[in-house]
């Protein structure tokens, strides 16, 4: 029971806002967000990034301006000591979190690493040099810019130069993040560097200013340091480790019966959360455990792309612009009136930019970045924000700073920051890196443009016999190397010979679906637990993740694992399987899929395991989205084998006359057959192979035809493929194209197929049923579901 007397009064706890705080609160939402987007937007349109525009609205909107031109306005806009600016202030820190899970979402720690060296040495050397670059400026300013001390008998100069170091030598990561993104440079190689080096430099700055705040204060605790320290580290570590593994759960709880964006952008928001709480209590702020935060949630595979789209849309359209713009209404220019305050003003910014970018090109240069990357590091973090405007508020609270000193170390943000932006993009004109990084910035391009050979991980079913290692071959050779895969071996000990036969039938909610045991020797199934040796061989470049599922209910499973992330669902069929052209497996999942599917049928005749080298494809091009996923798994194999790759189009009319229209223009006809065949009659006959063909004069082609043959080949051009056109006519494109196989003696031909379910029974089209009958080579067929 619950007395009166047990209830907490809080109305003395949470003090609301009064009605004309509420007023002002609004108005200053309003005001900075309009002027900040209209400033971004003239930045953009002159070809800048809008972030200058955002600091630059600050300014106008701050004393400098704003509070000289209506004072009175001003302070009733910007109150001194009112809950309503603490309000605002708050809104910017959660705009500044938001903004650095964005960053950790592009941080790529795979090519960070691949940097590693340039990443470390970057970072040494662009701390170290403006660290004695500011302790040498802080030990010559003039003494209107040291504060008074906590006592009032004057702060310790060297205590005060180690302020001043500390402002200069670190980087902002969120303005840093925010340029490089904007600039569509966030991806390149530079560009993951000065990300890497931007956190470190936020992580030194923050345990710098905890040390010398120490000194500020009446000493330092050797304890809180080490605490910060080592608790940073094992911050990180139990982030990437245990972390990930929450992460991982709660993303895959919520994505478990299909795409859950409100889900998963809670989970980004409460992973946020958690994660600046940990830093916070650490001593370091928590926009740091909110970029590592974005990391974390960018690394797990059962991430949806769509969640950083939402949250970058409200940071990119509401909270970044007010985070920039406040940054930019904290300078006051009057303070600097003075000319000799004005002068070391400058100098105090002159070698601030220099040092950073003087350490940042040497570490780079000494890693062995060429001469215009260096440079680019070097603009690059020049970017200064929160943390030296931070530096300068706890100067100034702590009597380290004047307000002169305060002043200009809140400047130094803003005139840095334009600084990087306008020399990066100068830096970066007509600039793409080196050739590999060329063929990756092109790669991951074409990657976002695809249909269906994408980054998102693979699914295969399997079930570890020719036809399974046959499909396995094909996504290995198909998609990126990096692109990871997991696969489904269905156990079934009645007929573990068959590659696609499988009782169709229900499972308990997805469930059956587990972690592979065959490492320890349990059995899953009545038999012996399937052995993917052979296929992780195929697949040896990749990181692979093997389950199990039971042969009742398989394709229930498969598809229940499929919302899990993947881009892809891959299974191979066998040759024959009892006068079925799939099997009861294979149709459940084409029925059931919301991804597409790639069918192979393995080449007949075959007595290895392997398949032979695909050393041809032919691939139909009809403009459908099907032929397009089609034509990127040829160029993938294309690009990794060298496969020589054959566009063909079958054109087809309902009537060919022969010979009269045919024989003698455009080619010798290969069929007795000399009157008109009906498209139907040729359907009926396309098994005794009596269908009347030829060849087509390219020069005599239709101009769509010539359109769609064109766009393919752009196509493989994206992909340094180089292939082949051919135009046949025929009044069955399937059998034309088997024709086609046989006259180029091509082993594989890879066709797109859009489903359609006919009474129960997924149906690709005449022609996939008429290759897959009559081929003798291998058969891809990439399926193109109904809801995609």
């Amino acid at each position: 029971m619950i007395f009166a007397a047990d209830i907490v009064d809080t109305s003395s706890r949470l003090v609301s806002l009064s009605e004309h705080q509420l007023l002002v609160f609004w108005v200053q939402l309003l005001v900075i967000v309009a002027t900040a987007r209209l400033a971004g937007y003239l930045m953009f349109r002159v070809g800048l990034p809008s972030v200058i525009g955002y600091l630059a609205a600050g300014l106008v909107l701050g004393p400098s301006v704003f509070g000289k031109v209506w004072e009175e306005g001003f302070h009733w806009f910007i109150p001194e000591s009112d809950i309503s600016s603490g309000a605002l202030v708050a809104v910017t820190w959660l705009g500044v979190a938001l903004l650095l899970v964005t960053a950790g979402f592009e941080t790529d720690l795979d090519l960070i690493r691949r940097l590693g060296k340039a990443a470390m040495l970057v970072t040494g050397f662009s701390l170290v040099v403006p660290l004695v670059g500011g302790l040498i400026v802080g030990l010559v300013l003039p003494d209107v810019f040291v504060g008074a001390g906590a006592d009032g008998a004057g702060a310790d100069r060297n205590v005060f130069a180690m302020f001043i170091a500390a402002a200069l030598s670190v980087s902002a990561l969120a303005v840093i993040a925010r340029i490089l993104s904007e600039l569509g440079l966030m991806r390149r190689d530079f560009g993951q560097i000065t990300v890497a080096a931007g956190m470190a430099n936020d992580v030194v700055g923050w345990v710098m200013l905890a040390v010398f705040a120490g000194f500020a204060t009446g000493g330092v605790s050797v304890s809180g340091t080490l605490k910060t320290v080592l608790g940073m580290a094992a911050f990180l570590v139990v982030s990437m480790t245990l972390g990930q593994k929450a992460v991982d759960y709660c993303l895959r709880e919520v994505r478990r019966f299909g795409g859950n964006v409100p889900g998963a952008v809670s989970v980004a928001v409460f992973t946020m959360l958690i994660f600046g709480v940990a830093t916070q209590w650490l001593g370091i702020e928590a926009v740091l455990g909110a970029f590592v935060a974005g990391v974390v949630l960018n690394r797990s595979r059962f991430q949806q792309h769509e969640v950083i789209e939402h949250i970058e849309s409200l940071t990119n359209s509401f909270l970044a612009p007010i985070f920039f713009a406040l940054a930019g209404m904290r300078v006051d220019l009057a303070l600097l009136a003075e000319r000799e305050a004005m002068v070391w003003a400058v100098t105090v910014v002159f070698v601030a930019i220099v040092a950073k970018f003087l350490g940042s090109f040497v570490g780079a240069k000494l890693a062995g970045q060429t001469s215009r990357a260096a440079t680019a590091l070097g603009a690059g973090l020049n970017a200064r924000g929160a943390l030296e405007i931070v530096i300068a508020s706890v100067g100034l609270g702590t009597g380290v700073f004047s307000d002169t000193a305060y002043t200009v170390v809140v400047i130094m943000p803003l005139v840095t920051s334009i600084f990087a932006a306008v020399s990066l993009r100068i830096v970066v004109r007509d600039w793409r890196g080196s050739e590999d990084e060329q063929e990756r910035m092109d790669r991951e391009k074409a990657l976002e443009r695809n249909l269906m050979v994408r980054s998102e991980r693979l699914l295969l079913a399997s079930r570890s016999g020719p036809a399974s290692i046959a499909a396995s071959e094909i996504l290995h050779f198909a998609w990126p190397e990096e692109v990871p895969t997991t696969v489904i071996s269905v156990d079934d000990s009645v007929d573990a010979n068959s590659d696609s036969r499988s009782a169709a039938g229900k499972s308990a909610s997805g469930k059956s679906v587990e972690k592979s045991r065959v490492a320890r020797g349990t059995r899953v199934g009545a038999g012996v637990p399937p052995d993917i040796t052979v296929i992780r061989n195929v697949l040896h470049e990749r990181v692979v993740d093997h389950r199990i599922v039971k042969a009742e209910g398989a394709a229930e499973a498969i598809v229940s694992e499929s919302k899990l992330g993947y881009g892809v669902i891959c299974v191979g069929v066998a040759t024959h399987h009892e006068g079925q052209l799939y099997s009861p497996m294979v149709d459940e999942l084409l029925l059931r899929s919301t991804l597409p599917v790639l069918i192979v049928r393995r080449a007949r005749g075959i007595a290895t395991a392997l398949p032979g080298a695909f050393g041809r494809a032919i691939v139909p091009v009809t403009g459908t989205r099907s032929s397009r996923a089609a034509q990127e798994i040829a160029f993938g194999l294309s690009r990794r084998l060298g496969t020589e790759t054959v566009l063909t189009h079958v054109i087809t009319r309902d009537e060919i006359l022969f010979p009269r229209t045919l024989l003698g223009k455009r080619g010798t006809a290969r069929d007795k057959d000399v009157g008109a065949v009906p498209r139907d009659r040729a359907a009926r006959d396309r098994g005794r192979n009596v269908l009347i063909q030829s060849e087509v004069d390219m020069n005599a082609v239709d101009p769509v035809v010539e359109s769609l043959m064109s766009s393919a080949c752009d196509l493989g051009a994206e992909m340094n493929v180089s292939p082949v056109t051919h135009v046949r006519e025929s009044v069955s494109p399937g059998s034309a194209l088997v024709q086609s196989v046989k006259d180029y003696n091509a082993d594989v031909i890879v066709l797109g197929a859009s489903l359609r379910n006919v009474d129960g029974r997924p149906f690709l089209g005449q022609t996939v049923e008429t290759v897959l009958e009559s081929c003798d080579a291998n058969v891809v067929v990439a399926v193109m579901p109904r809801a995609v």
